[in-house]
């Protein structure tokens, strides 16, 4: 016992150590800070910070599994409960209270696009910023209301974002921004910063990091906007992440969050719909010490991760479409309260170096609301565009595009999307791009995998389960014209021009 007691003074002892040479390396950075940066940067260090000590202070997993349960019944409701109760006359003062925040933090790398991601073109050389901004200009003129778009951008797409906006000058939205922000990047040895300076360019750049998008409380807080947002009569505001071309304004849910009798007002509203093998990793919602809280696979102990990726005992995933009151943000920011399960994500940057990230997610953050429910939305409002085949899937008939939203073709005879696995071929949009002479026809398509050097011609189409594998060293063109059903093509195929 002794031992343990000298143990536990030793280990407070390192953590004071560690903290204090943590705050004197900030205090160094911050030093080199001037005029306004100085203050921006003086609160994004005090919350790294408050994430810092955090992260010291945590032992073992952040869940005990024994504890975890299922959420009661009524604390997760069916879209259609919600739906059946129809929608009032005033639609405009429902929407009037409403702000579309959209995550807008992240690059088009894992695409090989160079640039915020938002600005990718995805149908008919709209991007999915444009699309954004077509849906809440539709919404504005069809109700005659004022619903804003706020863009939390990273010190990665701001400037970008920012020249692009002036595009939409006349479009009947108003635009806000503001920026996540930015963290130091920690040597997984040191535990001290690897950032020498505030520079973004040069040996320094690599040492920051947008810290995830937990952040969004504590920088939409920061900003001066959550604020201006609640003086002007605002209440909710619906999150989701720009590349979810899903999350659209549902009239629905809002006037479900809206409706509520005073006492009873529900602070937070997580989308989440049915799990498929497709989704095991999604994050979860379980009942948890009397609070209904996210799981992320991130915090599963080992020993339970198939347990926790099985479809039968976790039966939903967090889409990340959240619906969270603008007053209660300001609340439990000002009381210190908004409790998030802090993310390590390790890195190794281009020299080798080993470094850690200490992130949140915005959807861990459910356990600090009051009254918070899951809705169980169709899967529809969840189309996130990750990949290429993501990309094929959305530029194809299968969805038809009208003012901004994607909706599945009434002609598809059943609603699920097909299951599509493009090669390495086609990992950057360019290359993709040059590969098809124009985007098959996939109406009645179940399953798709293209592996190599494939092209397809104008006018094809493709039908139940096509796979197609050029082998290295092989090329096949599909000929403009052709129908594909349930076939397996391999080998060489090449059609030359007479």
């Amino acid at each position: 016992r002794l031992y343990t007691a000298d143990f536990a003074h030793f280990e407070e002892v390192m953590r004071q150590q560690l903290e204090s040479s943590m705050d004197t390396e900030m205090d160094k950075l911050l030093n080199t800070a001037t005029g306004a940066d100085r203050e921006v940067c003086r609160k994004d260090f005090a919350g790294f910070k408050n994430l810092f000590h955090r992260f010291l202070q945590v032992k073992g997993p952040s869940v005990e599994w024994i504890k975890i349960q299922r959420p009661p019944e009524d604390s997760i409701q069916p879209y259609d409960k919600i739906s059946a109760r129809g929608l009032p006359n005033n639609v405009a003062n429902s929407l009037n209270k409403l702000v579309v925040v959209k995550l807008n933090g992240g690059l088009g790398t894992s695409m090989g696009c160079k640039g915020p991601k938002s600005l990718i073109s995805v149908r008919n050389e709209n991007t999915f910023l444009d699309l954004t901004v077509q849906q809440i200009e539709h919404l504005n003129k069809t109700y005659n209301t004022d619903v804003p778009l706020v863009l939390m951008n990273s010190f990665n797409t701001d400037e970008d974002t920012k020249k692009i906006l002036q595009k939409y000058t006349h479009h009947r939205v108003k635009i806000h921004t503001f920026n996540q922000s930015r963290y130091p990047r920690i040597n997984k040895e040191s535990l001290l910063p690897v950032a020498k300076n505030l520079s973004m360019t040069g040996q320094s750049a690599d040492g920051w990091y947008p810290p995830g998008h937990g952040d969004i409380y504590a920088s939409f807080y920061n900003s001066g906007l959550l604020d201006q947002l609640i003086t002007q009569g605002k209440e909710y505001i619906f999150v989701s992440n720009i590349d979810n071309l899903g999350a659209t304004v549902d009239l629905n849910i809002l006037h479900h969050l809206v409706s509520q009798p005073n006492g009873k007002r529900c602070e937070f509203v997580m989308e989440v719909t049915d799990k498929t093998r497709a989704d095991v990793k999604g994050g979860t919602l379980i009942q948890y010490e009397g609070k209904l809280r996210l799981l992320e696979i991130a915090q599963v102990p080992k020993a339970h991760v198939d347990e926790f990726k099985s479809v039968s005992k976790f039966k939903i995933f967090n889409t990340n479409n959240l619906w969270i009151s603008l007053p209660a943000i300001k609340r439990l920011q000002e009381q210190n309260a908004m409790d998030m399960e802090i993310i390590v994500n390790p890195k190794t940057l281009d020299g080798g170096l080993n470094v850690i990230q200490l992130e949140t997610a915005v959807g861990a953050a459910i356990k600090c609301f009051d009254n918070a429910l899951g809705i169980n939305v169709p899967r529809s409002r969840f189309l996130p565009v990750k990949t290429t085949s993501d990309l094929l899937l959305v530029m194809s008939n299968l969805y038809s595009l009208d003012a901004g939203s994607l909706t599945m073709s009434p002609k598809r005879e059943f609603p699920t999307t097909p299951h599509v696995k493009l090669g390495s071929s086609f990992t950057k949009v360019q290359e993709y791009l040059t590969r098809f002479e124009s985007i098959p026809d996939m109406l009645e398509l179940d399953h798709l995998t293209v592996s190599g050097d494939v092209t397809f011609g104008k006018n094809v189409s493709l039908k139940g389960t096509v796979i197609i594998i050029a082998n290295h060293g092989d090329r096949i063109d599909i000929p403009a014209g052709s129908m594909l059903e349930n076939k397996i093509v391999s080998g060489n195929l090449r059609i030359l021009d007479h």
